[in-house]
């Protein structure tokens, strides 16, 4: 059998609810910390108090409630949301390509991101404006066209195919849109603090805006790919053996790297890039529970809202009162990780 061997397992009902458990946990963390410190039984009461026909005093007072509610419930929101995409999209694409180096970016959709982005922090004044700010909507039309694009490429050769040949079409198309980004930067260097600002990574949030426009796109992004895990088990025996087997190869790949892209695309336009998280969960998941898909994927859910919660736990509390860079703290664990990861391959998908 050739490709990635699959080893024998299922998911079990108490994996599920340790990731939640773990997830609630660092949720919990996350509200309690920060520059104020909230007490654990008047959250609960403001929690209680937010149900409906209940009427609890919950011990807060207005700066307290509005910090809680206004600042970081839509943050740990939009962590666990974000976290959950990216990781989920990084299984997606490792089993997509049969490459365990893959992750949510390969095709384009940073570099595109990046430059939608730059395009809005040097002339989102003169752009028309309209219901959604420019900037997350720039990042996401600029990641989905990085994507087509590195399709549309990729699929116009006779072996376009082939997971190599799509790689390579995204190098090629990430160096181009690189290329602009940067002649854009330069031609507006005023901007740059807050381009680079974005490239690392943030969570801040002024409410639950961010959560409302990114979290449709997730949903379905996420159901996608894993109503297609038990294609991904079939497509790591090869491309061949799938075909024989009864499953379209390019068909399946199209699929899931669509719905990841979609899902990326939309988290990546408000969060900026956030990398490593595609790759450090789902080979988490792998080295403890296994390498089918069945499994991997829907714990990278729940285990990447976990991880990225907790990032961005350590990104505003180690040097509070600045904050540190999100991206800053999952390159910091994640570049080791990708070492490990690099050094234990025995090859890449092809």
């Amino acid at each position: 059998m050739t490709g990635e061997e699959i080893r024998p397992s299922r998911l079990e009902w108490w994996w599920l609810v340790g990731a939640f458990a773990a997830l609630a946990g660092a949720g919990l963390l996350a509200i309690l910390m920060g520059a104020v410190d909230l007490d654990a039984r008047s959250v609960l009461f403001s929690v209680v108090d937010r149900l409906p026909f209940v009427d609890v005093d919950s011990g807060l007072n207005d700066r307290q409630e509005a910090i809680l509610w206004e600042l970081r419930m839509p943050r740990i929101a939009l962590g666990a949301i974000v976290g959950a995409m990216l990781a989920v999209a990084g299984g997606s694409y490792q089993g997509s390509f049969r490459n365990p180096l893959a992750d949510p970016y390969l095709l384009g959709a940073a570099a595109g991101a990046g430059l939608g982005a730059t395009i809005a922090f040097a002339y989102g004044e003169v752009l028309p404006s309209g219901p959604i700010d420019t900037l997350p909507l720039l990042a996401f039309i600029g990641g989905v066209a990085g994507v087509a694009a590195t399709y549309a490429i990729g699929y116009s050769v006779k072996a376009g195919r082939t997971p190599v040949t799509l790689i390579l079409a995204g190098v090629a198309v990430a160096a181009f849109l690189t290329a602009v980004q940067t002649y854009l930067q330069q031609r507006n260097a005023e901007t740059l603090r807050e381009v680079y600002g974005w490239i690392l990574g943030r969570l801040s949030t002024v409410g639950w805006g961010e959560v409302w426009l990114v979290l449709p796109y997730v949903v379905v992004s996420t159901i996608v790919i894993l109503l297609g895990a038990r294609r991904l088990d079939v497509l790591s025996v090869g491309d061949d053996e799938a075909v024989t087997l009864g499953v379209d190869p390019s068909r399946v790949r199209l699929v899931m790297v669509l719905a990841a892209t979609l899902g990326t695309a939309a988290v990546v336009a408000v969060s900026g890039l956030i990398g490593f998280v595609g790759i450090i969960v789902p080979h988490a998941v792998r080295i403890v529970f296994g390498s089918s898909y069945r499994v991997v994927l829907p714990l990278s859910v729940v285990i990447g809202a976990t991880f990225l919660i907790l990032a961005d736990l350590l990104a505003r509390t180690v040097a509070s009162p600045a904050e540190i860079p999100i991206g800053v703290i999952t390159a910091f664990f994640g570049a080791p990780f990708f070492a490990i990861v690099l050094r234990s391959s025995r090859g890449l998908g092809s």
